[in-house]
């Protein structure tokens, strides 16, 4: 497959002036200041084929917004070679942005008091998208992420799910070949996640277009991105597919079991007991291929069970267990 972006020993150090307490250091910073540097991405190589759907995972201050910042042009790297569609993403910037789209969750790029027709309208004549071509994909767009009934509506008064959606759509009018995303579904609803996830892995799936996804919900992982990467205080600690993750972790999966009254003592092959309070049992997965399935047919229909929930580990507790476990740095073959 040909290689899309290339990331060969990045690394980015930010200066920053050092600041003194009191008022004599105020004075000794205006008239002698000093600096200390910080190190966002440290060394970090990978290589990601079109249409590959990737998630860039980290918990806060891990390296995450920068790398996308500098894949996308925004950000020079201090040390390294970085190419996005064969070129250098920041002496580039103009080429490098007609083919790529970006939404970053926090930042809108829509206008705020004017229709979402009209800031459509506004970047199509930015990115000199022709007009059947723009009517195509504009079409496309609100058939799959629902927008028809709120074109015509201003930015303001939309939901943020609303919102979002129309943040992905204008990144997509021009048909970008790389769509970089940062937290898109951050501050979403159950059922706006639940649209954005689709539609970006049916985007994925039928236009081959090439994904990057930083995120902290595990869940947009498992349905958009076949392969991760994962950083932590800007080091490379993972790249590869979750399920092999969580075999090297053990599954850190937990399942709460709850009765109606205590049953007492609970052993079970298929689960650990980790927890006992009385009428609700604790229990750890360590199996990644154990199902909730296995663990009722091995307890059997002899008990008053009531509910049953299987918790995921958070993404922040992924990252902190395997860094725990994994401390040499483990690649894809």
């Amino acid at each position: 497959m040909t290689t899309i972006i290339s990331a060969d020993g990045v690394a980015k150090i930010f200066r920053q002036p050092r600041r003194f307490p009191g008022l004599s250091g105020a004075l000794r910073s205006l008239f002698s200041r000093q600096y200390s540097d910080v190190r966002a991405v440290a060394d970090i190589s990978f290589a990601i084929n079109a249409g590959e759907a990737v998630g860039y995972l980290g918990p806060n201050g891990a390296g995450k917004s920068t790398m996308i910042k500098m894949m996308t042009g925004i950000l020079v790297p201090s040390a390294g070679s970085l190419s996005v569609l064969g070129r250098e993403p920041h002496s580039q910037r103009m080429r490098n942005a007609a083919e790529i789209g970006v939404v970053f969750g926090q930042r809108s790029q829509l206008w705020w008091d004017l229709p979402v027709r009209d800031s459509f309208e506004l970047h199509r004549h930015i990115y000199e998208v022709p007009e059947s071509r723009f009517a195509d994909n504009l079409a496309f767009l609100c058939q799959m992420l629902a927008m028809t009934d709120y074109l015509d509506r201003p930015v303001r008064q939309l939901s943020l799910g609303q919102r979002m959606r129309a943040e992905i759509a204008m990144a997509l009018l021009h048909d970008p070949k790389i769509l970089f995303l940062d937290e898109p579904t951050i501050g979403l609803d159950v059922v706006a996640k639940d649209a954005v996830r689709k539609f970006l892995a049916q985007l994925n799936r039928e236009r081959g277009t090439t994904i990057i996804l930083t995120t902290h919900d595990l869940q947009d992982i498992e349905e958009i991105c076949p392969r991760l990467i994962m950083v932590n205080d800007g080091k490379l600690l993972f790249d590869g597919e979750l399920p092999r993750l969580r075999a090297s972790l053990g599954s850190r999966r937990r399942l709460r079991l709850e009765f109606g009254s205590d049953p007492g003592p609970i052993a079970l092959s298929t689960a650990r007991l980790v927890a006992d309070d009385g009428a609700a049992k604790h229990f750890l997965l360590d199996d990644e291929s154990t199902s909730i399935l296995d663990v009722l047919t091995e307890l059997g229909s002899g008990y008053d069970l009531k509910d049953v929930a299987l918790h995921e580990p958070a993404i922040e507790e992924v990252i902190r267990t395997f860094y725990q476990n994994k401390p040499a740095l483990v690649m894809e073959p």
